[in-house]
């Protein structure tokens, strides 16, 4: 789990049969703090490489922006390869299966993006539309 900020737009590509992968980087800060001698210890920020697949790859084509806030689950992938110079590199990303908006979207004459505020890569954004049909 991860709460963290958008660094750039998505990178969405398509392939076979309209299936979409989504790409983009997250940041998540720790705060900075003082020590009881005075000393100063700065924020640290890391970043990470977020990774949608299908339907949760066109709801962040479609809702997510830079800066935006995000709640993220998902699972490591670990990867390498070697750059042009031979030299071996490795690779982290967190393929998300489970993501939630957490920056507050204004109303538009469009329609409420309430349905993409929380979306689970399986399920199509269909929990916060069921959310709404619900009579309390």
């Amino acid at each position: 789990m991860l709460i963290g900020n958008v660094g750039k737009d998505p990178d969405v590509r398509y392939f076979d049969a309209d299936q979409a992968v989504a790409k983009l980087p997250l940041a998540t800060t720790e705060r900075g703090y003082t020590l009881k001698n005075g000393t100063q210890v700065p924020d640290h920020t890391d970043w990470h490489n977020l990774v949608f697949y299908k339907q949760l790859a066109k709801i962040v084509e479609q809702y997510v922006h830079k800066g935006d806030k995000l709640y993220i689950e998902g699972r490591l992938r670990y990867t390498n390869y070697d750059d042009q110079q031979g030299k071996r590199r490795y690779v982290t990303e967190i393929f998300v299966e489970n993501m939630e908006m957490l920056t507050p979207r204004q109303k538009s004459a469009g329609g409420s993006p309430a349905a993409a505020e929380s979306a689970q890569s399986g399920n199509g954004g269909e929990q916060g539309q069921q959310d709404d049909a619900l009579p309390f």
